[in-house]
């Protein structure tokens, strides 16, 4: 991002960014919280690289807003976040992760503490992402008409399609099949 507020033949203001971030972090912690959501998304990060905080922005576009984001789109909305993906929450989750082994003292009461900071951390830095990520959105106009089931996955499939690329990989059956847990539980709570 260049640092500018958006002009305004993008559509975009400080207030709309505001409110797309207000609007799209409670739809993403109801939508994690829903049964099988965050096993799904897990296996997409774990197994394909997929961005968490990115598909949750693209099901919210789709489904809250009318946006069916394509590969392109999906690139760009990397584009805003990688920075603070790959330089804050990242290392904070390898941090978390690696305090549930080892190295000593942990694991152990002490560690499990620190561990917790760490996750609350993480939560808020991926918070701050969902804020970049609303700024990215703010500047696509939002459509009146709703989307299809099928524009929907499609645009899931982009943000796996793009996760993927530098692995060299295509998602599995079982993978994909995630994507119609996703939509199926976001569809549920739009309605």
């Amino acid at each position: 991002m260049s640092g500018e507020a958006p002009g305004p033949e993008r559509g975009a203001s400080a207030g709309a960014s505001q409110e797309i971030d207000a609007e799209s972090w409670a739809f993403a912690l109801e939508l994690y919280a829903e049964p099988g959501i965050a096993d799904a998304c897990l296996q997409l990060q774990n197994e394909c690289g997929v961005d968490v905080m990115m598909l949750l922005m693209a099901t919210f576009a789709a489904v809250r807003r009318g946006v069916a984001l394509t590969p392109s789109d999906v690139a760009g909305m990397d584009a805003a976040c990688r920075g603070w993906r790959e330089q804050i929450v990242l290392p904070l989750r390898a941090l978390r992760t690696t305090l549930k082994s080892g190295p000593a003292p942990a694991p152990n009461e002490q560690t499990e503490n620190l561990r917790s900071s760490i996750k609350a951390a993480e939560l808020s830095a991926e918070r701050l992402q969902n804020e970049l990520l609303a700024q990215w959105l703010a500047k696509l106009p939002a459509q009146s008409r709703a989307l299809q089931r099928k524009d929907i996955i499609s645009a899931l499939r982009a943000v796996i399609d793009f996760a993927l690329q530098g692995r060299r990989g295509q998602p599995s059956v079982a993978q994909l099949s995630l994507i119609d847990v996703i939509v199926d539980r976001a569809l549920g709570i739009s309605n």
